[in-house]
């Protein structure tokens, strides 16, 4: 252990937003075959790593409603990642939670990849980017797409991934109720039974729905075109029965200057593309007393071409 004495790691733990979630339908397994295009922003929560001298994993928040036990996806990535490593090493961990809770930013999971990334290296694991991936896979749909992150194409339950290069830097602009929180299982089940008809997807309608994805994402994607509006399937459920989606949303789409307006993943989190952070950043100024008023809290943000980043 006195190798490891006094280590501490630092690591942000970005959001992201969905600029295109497309539910193709139920797989074998259970689960649904998705093409989206994932996209970390600068909206992050920050978690410190430090070595203990007793062999446990210790989580501390400054969050009073999330859970820090067995059940939070921290704890959960610590064990998996130290069990599979073989060691009897522990970990005290603190995180400062900035990513608001169930809201479509898959928070949970960005804190899940940081963990499996910070702990191999306060550890000492050298465990390669293949392995960590593997493991993400196994704590949840959305956990692969943070090991690497940026912009990603995203296939299968989200544990396909392509990596997208592009240059654009546009500005979000985040809307989100704080009392309003939706189960993403329960929209994904409500999507499939008003939506989806046969009992299994076919796989010559996946590999056109995928190569449909690669033509349009955003190596060639104009969002500027008014023609292009982001697509989330999911938004057809929750915008129909959530007044605060729908609210943020017709808010979003009457904000001057605004390229386009979506939902991300699940929601309730709404969002909006600017041609850059300036203008997003001006027009959150403009109206936020307004968003105050209706009950939404809101920020400016960066589209960020990595995700986790140890600091």
């Amino acid at each position: 252990m006195s190798l490891f004495s006094n280590r501490k790691i630092n690591i942000k733990s970005p959001a992201k937003i969905n600029l295109h979630l497309e539910v193709i339908g139920k797989r074998k397994d259970g689960f649904h075959e998705l093409a989206m295009i994932m996209q970390n922003i600068d909206l992050a929560d920050y978690l410190e790593f430090e070595i203990n001298q007793d062999g446990s994993i210790n989580l501390k928040s400054d969050c009073n409603h999330l859970s820090l036990t067995s059940d939070n996806l921290i704890v959960k990535s610590a064990y998996l990642i130290r069990e599979i490593s073989n060691i009897d090493l522990g970990a005290n961990i603190f995180l400062k939670k900035n990513i608001p809770i169930g809201a479509g930013l898959a928070g949970g999971s960005s804190n899940a990849a940081a963990t499996l990334i910070g702990l191999n290296k306060l550890w000492n694991l050298n465990l390669d980017n293949n392995t960590l991936l593997k493991l993400s896979a196994s704590l949840g749909s959305d956990v692969p797409f943070f090991i690497n992150g940026g912009s990603q194409l995203c296939f299968g339950r989200g544990e396909i991934l392509e990596k997208l290069n592009y240059k654009y830097e546009y500005g979000v602009l985040l809307l989100k109720n704080p009392n309003v929180s939706i189960s993403t299982a329960e929209t994904y089940k409500s999507y499939s039974h008003q939506f989806v008809k046969e009992d299994y997807i076919r796989t010559d309608l996946v590999d056109k729905i995928r190569n449909n994805l690669r033509k349009k994402s955003l190596n060639d994607f104009n969002i500027e075109d008014n023609s292009n509006k982001i697509k989330n399937d999911l938004q057809l459920i929750v915008e129909k029965e959530n007044d605060s989606v729908k609210q943020a949303l017709y808010l979003l789409s009457n904000l001057r200057d605004c390229l386009t307006f979506s939902m991300s993943g699940s929601g309730p989190t709404c969002f909006a593309l600017f041609k850059d952070f300036q203008t997003a950043k001006k027009v959150l100024e403009d109206n936020y007393k307004l968003f105050k008023n209706k009950g939404y809290d809101s920020w400016a943000c960066k589209l960020l071409d990595k995700g986790i980043k140890i600091i």
